[in-house]
This record gives structure tokens, sequence and C-alpha cells, in this order.
């Protein structure tokens, strides 16, 4: 008899216990937990909380600067580190502001009211859950997730939680404006017109993951998010003043503090294969902390719903007779079935789709 038969039938038992909750970890702590559940513990050399503090670069967007300066700052940004802070993006303060406060009192509002949105159904446009990859993955993350998902257009803000409904809208809005900005200035720092990524619609379409990290009773057991890149094109990522983001550079991992007024923007799996590799996608994680709260709202852009099956593969204008195609092509669907079938167990995707 294969007793590791056993363990993984307690822990799938124990799994569905917490899931049917429907409350997350803050269910947990708001019942008083002083441990984590078994399967929130990672491995301790996964949990290495020993870093150093990362100069990620910063890029100012303002009006009036030289483009050709900010296009090869970002350039280099997205070679070297995969991801850079950007300030003067032209969002305004107050909708960031409103934004992280819309996601805190949907997190901390009463059970009974949260449990509604609560589904692991992907279909369903705006869901409540904890972790996307609990039931496969090795060992869960510490965090509650709201998402909202745009892959087939603007959704009715009465679709949205009352909590955050104008928080929400506003924020989305600015989100589509800067992501049109950013496509056109990766696309002169790639070498090409400022209109490539746009005439891919690699990242036409929007989800927004707004991630709620409670304090933590056993922090150096576990990891707010498992080591992991964005299967996206591109992840903007707005957080508060929390800290805890930590990104993998040159094979260490560096703490990313959180710059006021700034926007996190990051390569995600899919330019790393459209590009063969001339800009690489970050891999990334978040600290559990024993107190405090973080909050944070990623927005990944990928193809739109009519592209879903369109392959993408690495682009002729990244290819040559010394470099040639790294990866196969893949639609984003495909992609997206092995991220979530594999979970973030801290491993890439990517080699999936090596030739």
């Amino acid at each position: 008899m294969d007793p590791s038969g056993d363990d993984d039938s307690q822990r799938a038992r124990q799994v569905k216990e917490f899931d049917d909750t429907k409350s997350g970890v803050k269910g947990l702590m708001d019942r008083g937990a002083t441990t984590i559940p078994k399967f929130f513990i990672h491995p301790p050399e996964s949990v290495n909380r020993k870093v150093a503090v990362a100069e990620v670069p910063v890029i100012d967007l303002r009006e009036g600067r030289r483009r050709e300066e900010v296009v090869r700052e970002i350039g280099e940004a997205c070679e070297k580190w995969g991801l850079f802070q950007m300030v003067n993006h032209g969002v305004p303060n107050g909708v960031m502001e409103r934004m992280l406060e819309g996601i805190r009192e949907f997190h901390e509002q009463p059970r009974e009211e949260k449990m509604k949105w609560y589904s692991r159904d992907l279909s369903q446009k705006v869901r409540f859950y904890c972790n996307g990859d609990l039931l496969v993955s090795k060992a869960a993350s510490w965090r509650d997730s709201i998402a909202f998902e745009y892959q087939h257009g603007p959704l009715n803000p009465q679709a949205y939680p009352p909590t955050c409904r104008e928080a929400v809208s506003e924020y989305i809005k600015q989100m589509t404006e800067l992501r049109d900005k950013i496509s056109e200035l990766l696309s002169e720092a790639l070498g090409l017109s400022s209109d490539y990524l746009a005439g891919l619609e690699c990242m036409k379409s929007e989800t927004l993951v707004c991630h709620y990290y409670p304090p933590c009773p056993q922090p150096e057991l576990t990891l707010g998010t498992t080591k992991h890149s964005d299967p996206s094109a591109l992840t903007i990522l707005l957080q508060d003043n929390t800290g805890g983001l930590q990104v993998l550079h040159q094979n260490q991992w560096l703490h990313v503090p959180p710059l006021p007024g700034a926007l996190l923007a990051n390569i995600g799996d899919l330019l790393q294969l459209i590009t063969n590799d001339k800009i690489k996608s970050v891999e990334h994680r978040v600290l559990a902390r024993s107190n405090g709260k973080r909050v944070s709202a990623a927005c990944f852009f990928y193809p739109s719903a009519k592209h879903r099956l369109t392959p993408y593969g690495p682009a002729k204008e990244f290819q040559s007779e010394d470099n040639p195609p790294i990866y196969r092509p893949t639609n984003i669907n495909e992609y997206l079935s092995n991220y979530i079938l594999k979970g973030l167990d801290g491993s890439s995707a990517l080699p999936y789709f090596r030739i």
C-alpha cells in the first residue's frame, strides 16, 4: 500500500473543507487561527527570506521628456530586468487610492457578503476565490483574490460588487489607456514601429486580479505568492506601501520596495516567446508577513477572445540565421491550460514550448 496515496487523499479532504468555507485565508484569521493548514506549508528552500534590496529601473513617463530617452530606458529595463517602475504615468493618485481602498473593503466585508461571489468557474466574469491553483498546487499561497475578466470586452459595472464598483470602473479605464501608451513605447524599444504590438493584438484584453494578503500566524512557513512568471504579454501592478514583492534577478531574490505613486510593469511569458527571448518575463513572489495586510491589483494583458486560438510564435523580426526560433507556435488557450494544470509550482511554463 502506498502511504503517499493516503497523504494525498487527506490533503484533498483538507483542501475541500477549506474551499467549502468560501471565506479564504482571511476567514481562517477571522476564526482566530494560530497555525496554518499543512497545505499552505512550503519547502524551507522556497521560503528563504535572506534577500537584498533591488534598485529596479524607474521610468519617468512625464510629458515633455525626450521620447528616445524613454524608449531606450524601457528597452534596457526589459532586456536586463523584465520589469520597471513607472512614475508620472498619467493615472491619477486618487484613482489608485480608491482602487486599493475598494479591494480592502471587498475583502474585509462580512463573509456572508463575500461568499456570494466565491467561485472556481473560470467562465464567471467576476469571482472571488483563494488560490486559482488550490486544487492542483503542491503548496497554497497565503492570499485571497477577486478577479474581473474582460476577455470578451467591457463589463457592465452592475456586475461588480457594490463595495468596489466605482473604483474598478475608474481604474480599468485608466489601465487600458496606459496599456496603449506602453504598447507603443515597448514596440519602439524593440526597434519596431510604434503600432507593432498593437497590430499583433497580443495584449488586447484585460484580466484584473485584486489580491488581499492578511497577516499570517506562521509567515516563515509559507508565501503570499509562490515563485512564478506571468503567462500574459504584459502585467501592470498597483500595490500599497506594505512591501513584500520580490523579483529573481541574476539568481538572487531582491526586494522591490513600493514607490509612492508608481505602477510596476513586468514582461509576461507571451512577450518573451514572441520576441524569441530578446526580452524576458520576470520571476517574482510575495512574502507572507505576521503583521499588517497587503493589497495589490494586477492587470494582465492577453490576446482578445477572437485571438484565443491565434498561433503566436517567435516573430520573424526576432529571428535570423544566427538566432533561429526557440519556441514552437502556441495559442493563449493552450498556454494558459498548460500553465493552470501545472500550477504555481515555482517552474516556468515556457520550457514546455521550446523546440
